[in-house]
């Protein structure tokens, strides 16, 4: 077997960034929920609601945003 000498992939400040972003993008999936009405045919405008139609998805871009640089970003010295 080979000893690696815990050497992965990614250091650990990047899988923290990718947890984060992770994270993130699980919020914007929180904010996406919601807005059904009581019966299917009753209409429910809230389903039209900002922070469904635009909040949201952005959360979720920032999240996936982040977890691109995190893997990206080269291993600095430090």
């Amino acid at each position: 077997m080979a000893d690696n000498n815990g050497n992965f992939a990614l250091p650990k400040k990047s899988l923290m960034w990718i947890i984060i972003g992770f994270l993130v993008m699980v919020l914007g999936y929180l904010l996406m929920m919601g807005g059904a009405s009581s019966t299917p045919s009753e209409f429910s405008p809230e389903i039209f609601s900002f922070r469904r139609l635009v909040l949201a998805p952005i959360v979720i871009i920032a999240g996936a945003v982040v977890i691109v640089i995190a893997i990206i970003k080269r291993k600095t010295k430090e």
